[in-house]
């Protein structure tokens, strides 16, 4: 069945895209979703958009032919998903495409943090030295515990490399999987638990109201002097003062971090799909961020543990997927509102 397919904010490749995987369809392409846009758009049966365009009612009642709804994110709060919903109107996201991704890049910064490799790049640029010491000596990670608190996607994907690395694995999950314990080769443990005897501490969680700063002093008071945190969730997970306090007592040995509490508001999948757009960011927090960002025993990256080329790829392929589902009936990766 031939729909009329509209998309918002689209490069040259991804245009290219779409016209190939989604040839015989009708498509229509606008810059965004403004009165003028909406015009051009106003026949259009599925809209397909992006984190940084505002599906609200507006919106939907000047799409009179809409039936769905395709964001190319995981995130789908910029669509009014109720209004959606009592217009009869399917909503579909992106739930996952980098979790791989991510747990490649989280045993990335492991190594770089705790092997000291930042520091021994870091001099042999700025001194032209070639030679070790000390200060550059790390450990291994084979024997080992690694602490992953979220056995999510990416949380499971973290415990198969570890395997790989003959670490011991302390898991911390809201539902403890007994099953997966015994066959992967992990132990379900508290929060605690998991501080007190973890090498490694790896967050692998979604940001919630509940787990706010989770991570405060209290709770990385609990880990081993000798333990470093990995960070390739959200940063507010981290209290950032807290953080810098446990570094500068050596409470702990070190951090290496892709993310940072109150970073410019850039969404993953806004960078990953080169948008180029200018945020607002919280200057007060960067420049605590800046301060952590100097420190030795801390490795910062800039939100990129997603950023791969399959990633970007598998966006599109599941965007995709999502429309051909949705016009031959089959309801995929459909989201509703939240009570």
């Amino acid at each position: 069945m031939k729909k009329k397919i509209g998309f918002v904010d689209l490069d040259l490749e991804e245009k290219t895209y779409f016209k190939k995987y989604l040839k015989g369809h009708e498509l229509i392409f606008a810059k965004d979703l403004k009165k003028s846009s909406l015009k051009k758009l106003s026949g259009v049966e599925i809209l397909v958009c992006f984190v940084d365009d505002a599906v609200d009612k507006n919106v939907i009642d000047s799409l009179p032919s809409l039936e769905f709804i395709a964001t190319r994110s995981t995130g789908y709060n910029h669509i009014d998903v109720k209004y959606a919903g009592s217009k009869k109107i399917g909503v579909s996201n992106v739930p996952v495409y980098g979790e791989n991704t991510v747990a490649e890049y989280t045993f990335a910064l492991i190594l770089a943090v705790t092997r000291k490799i930042h520091l021994a790049i870091k001099r042999t640029h700025d001194e032209h030295s070639f030679k070790t010491d000390d200060l550059l000596q790390g450990f291994d990670l084979a024997k080992k515990t690694i602490g992953v608190i979220g056995y999510g996607s990416i949380g499971k994907h973290v415990v198969r490399i570890a395997k790989g690395f003959e670490m011991n694995i302390l898991v911390c999950t809201r539902h403890p999987d007994k099953k997966a314990a015994k066959k992967v080769g992990f132990r379900n443990v508290t929060l605690d638990n998991l501080l007190k005897h973890s090498d490694i501490v790896s967050l692998h969680i979604p940001y919630t109201k509940t787990n706010h700063h989770l991570m405060n002093l209290k709770k990385l008071s609990l880990m081993k002097k000798s333990a470093y945190l990995i960070n390739t969730a959200r940063g507010a997970i981290v209290d950032t003062h807290a953080l810098m306090k446990a570094l500068r007592k050596k409470k702990i040995a070190g951090a290496a971090l892709d993310v940072l509490e109150k970073e410019c508001d850039v969404s993953e999948e806004c960078a990953l799909l080169k948008r180029k757009k200018v945020l607002s960011c919280d200057y007060t927090i960067l420049r605590k961020n800046s301060r952590l960002m100097k420190m030795d025993n801390v490795l910062v990256s800039p939100h990129n543990a997603f950023n791969s080329i399959e990633a970007t790829n598998r966006i599109l392929d599941v965007t995709a997927d999502n429309i051909t589902g949705f016009v031959r009936g089959k309801k995929l990766n459909v989201v509703v509102a939240e009570n």
